[in-house]
């Protein structure tokens, strides 16, 4: 079962609407058109972003052969959430225990957006909305004015929980409390704070991306990812999760394998036909060489921390070095949950 969460409340309305309209139109106008979905999602993560987490929902829906829309009912989303922790593409998601209620209460869901990214950061936790054909924000915004929600006087201002939401919503993620809407692009922006409404909109005018570009770019365009900072990374996957012996276990393969540096950046993510890859970024392209030959040896291996082999779990196609970035392409065994089970730790191969 899925675990809901009540809808946080939010304690006042603070002033943003001014901050909010003109970066909107930074987010609507500014960019590369040639870049991919995931590239301008990344973009517009936090600067200070730890971890974000990508879902491509159109492509979700596509792969599992489901012809959903604004109009389908609860049955039909559950059904998409179901399938798609099934395949391994929804496991990430911040939206999955709030699906079903999205769709009653606020008129999108999964069933119908293009695409999420969620950012954990320091400061806060941020959350894009892309949404699909059959939904404007103009809609959006008349289900957030009969929930409750305190309307800002521009349309692209800040929409803010009170009293009133909790009455009239169901279980929703809290990150649903606070709401932007930027009509031209299509986006919904949200958080649980105002801060993390401020944080994505304020990522736009700082020039240093939270996951190195390297990684972003080398993953193309996956139907679900996991993105981490360096830091992030050396500490959520570290083997000092491990028991004591599971970590001399790897300290022992890890020896035997070569040298290993810190990664600057990594990702795991799953495309098309269960295709995975592994992105993993380093200070030099030298340490990318060197690392790339040790982590293929610690990617066949054992996996102590989480039991069993690396093998039992994939089998690895190719890996490659370019530039300061190293990529293990993969192959998930059957019923394998890769996503989840290379995006926390430990995990020897990805160890700093």
């Amino acid at each position: 079962m899925r675990r809901q969460r009540l809808l946080v409340l939010a304690a006042a309305v603070l002033v943003l609407v001014v901050a909010v309209a003109v970066v909107l139109v930074v987010l609507r106008d500014g960019g590369d058109e040639e870049r991919t979905d995931l590239q301008s999602a990344v973009a517009m993560a936090p600067s200070d972003a730890r971890r974000v987490v990508w879902t491509d929902w159109s492509g979700v829906r596509a792969e599992l052969g489901l012809d959903l829309g604004a109009g389908s009912d609860e049955a039909e989303v559950e059904e998409l959430l179901d399938a798609g922790f099934e395949a391994d593409l929804t496991s990430a998601s911040a939206l999955g225990s709030s699906a079903v209620a999205m769709q009653r209460s606020f008129g999108f869901s999964p069933a119908s957006l293009e695409w999420e990214m969620f950012a954990q950061a320091e400061s806060g936790a941020s959350l894009v909305m892309k949404l699909g054909d059959g939904v404007r924000t103009d809609d959006v915004a008349d289900r957030l004015r009969a929930l409750g929600y305190a309307e800002p006087d521009e349309p692209d201002g800040l929409w803010s929980s009170d009293a009133a939401v909790v009455a009239v919503t169901a279980e929703v993620t809290p990150e649903l409390a606070f709401v932007a809407l930027d009509a031209d692009a299509g986006l919904v922006l949200a958080s649980d704070s105002s801060v993390g409404v401020q944080n994505v909109l304020d990522a736009t005018a700082d020039p240093a991306p939270p996951i190195p570009q390297g990684v972003v770019d080398a993953l193309d365009e996956p139907l679900s990812a996991v993105l981490l900072s360096g830091d992030e990374a050396c500490s959520a996957l570290a083997m000092a999760n491990a028991d004591p012996r599971d970590q001399q276990a790897g300290e022992s393969l890890v020896s035997q394998a070569g040298e290993v540096d810190p990664v600057t950046g990594f990702a795991i993510a799953l495309g098309a036909d269960r295709a995975a890859e592994v992105v993993m970024s380093f200070e030099t392209a030298e340490k990318a060489r060197t690392n790339a030959d040790t982590r293929a040896v610690l990617a066949v291996g054992p996996a102590p921390g989480q039991g069993g082999t690396f093998a039992e779990r994939f089998a690895v196609d190719e890996v490659s070095a370019d530039g300061t970035v190293v990529t293990i392409d993969l192959a998930p065994a059957a019923d394998t949950m890769l996503v989840s089970d290379l995006s926390s730790g430990p995990v020897l191969f990805a160890t700093c």
